[in-house]
């Protein structure tokens, strides 16, 4: 078995395009209409992990609820220093700013994108 994406909606496909594919560097790789939304899917450098973004029609005027159930997404990146510069040259703060996480031996940090989904990022 093989896992292939997960499924997010958005309330503004364009910001969670910009926040995706030059923040944290996912490759559109294609986009499918459907009656009531479009699919566009992003995968990482290496192809093996997509997320799928819907761009519903309609949306609910407040946008969409996560619920208590979803986490967060994580994402590793080369240097925290650098993606920190990258991330504030975008207009983005951290939720939680770089901490050296001595159980997994690494910096980790936190933000969030334009829907709110928290993504933990992890300098390897």
């Amino acid at each position: 078995m093989k896992f292939l994406h997960v499924m997010i909606r958005t309330q503004d496909i364009n910001k969670s395009l910009d926040f995706y594919t030059k923040l944290l560097d996912m490759n559109l790789v294609r986009t499918i209409k459907l009656d009531d939304c479009i699919l566009y899917f992003l995968s990482d450098e290496d192809g093996q992990t997509q997320i799928e973004l819907t761009a519903n029609f309609e949306n609910p005027e407040n946008g969409y609820e996560n619920g208590n159930a979803f986490g967060h997404f994580a994402f590793a990146v080369k240097s925290m220093k650098e993606f920190s510069e990258k991330l504030h040259s975008f207009g983005y703060e951290y939720l939680y700013e770089p901490f050296y996480m001595e159980e997994a031996g690494s910096t980790i940090a936190f933000i969030k994108d334009p829907d709110g989904n928290e993504i933990e990022l992890i300098e390897d």
